[in-house]
């Protein structure tokens, strides 16, 4: 009998009892933004090379700075007789440079078209010339490959307004 009592009270103490955690939160002030005046994000782009212009807004009156950008066409290939194996190898290391360009700050976005045409993506450049899009566009494995070439054009777009 006092070996089925202990048994019971240790269950009792086992199961009965709630385990309660308290989480603290430790919260610090957001830090405050900073804001980057317009004539020094100006200066700071030209020192650079990049082409620039300010645009105002007809119904807002803003005053809208301009960048050029430069959008690489990823497109068809002469070569894409490759094996599914070398495909799926060249899309990883082609990923891989993507993602590359993304990280060092040299493309700003990229993806795939959705239909099987003859242009199968883009990646917009954020450096200041054609010709060094165009290099970094044809160090894609990828395009050395051929089983994508490329075709690049500049593009204008708002500083600093995101994609919606």
């Amino acid at each position: 009998m006092k070996h089925k009592l202990f048994i019971y009270l240790i269950a009792i103490s086992l199961f009965g009892c709630e385990t309660k955690i308290e989480k603290e939160y430790i919260t610090e002030p957001c830090p405050e933004k900073v804001e980057i005046s317009a004539a020094f994000q100006k200066e700071k782009l030209t020192d650079k090379g990049y082409q620039i212009f300010d645009y105002v807004d007809e119904k807002s009156g803003d005053t809208i700075l301009m960048q050029q950008y430069f959008i690489a066409f990823l497109k068809s290939g002469p070569t894409r007789c490759q094996s599914k194996e070398e495909a799926d190898s060249l899309q990883k290391l082609h990923l891989a440079h993507l993602g590359r360009m993304y990280e060092e700050g040299y493309a700003d976005i990229s993806g795939p078209f959705g239909d099987d045409g003859e242009i199968r993506g883009i990646t917009i450049y954020n450096v200041p010339t054609q010709k060094m899009a165009d290099s970094l566009a044809n160090m894609d494995p990828m395009v050395k490959s051929g089983r994508l070439t490329i075709e690049i054009h500049p593009w204008w777009a708002a500083k600093g307004f995101p994609l919606r």
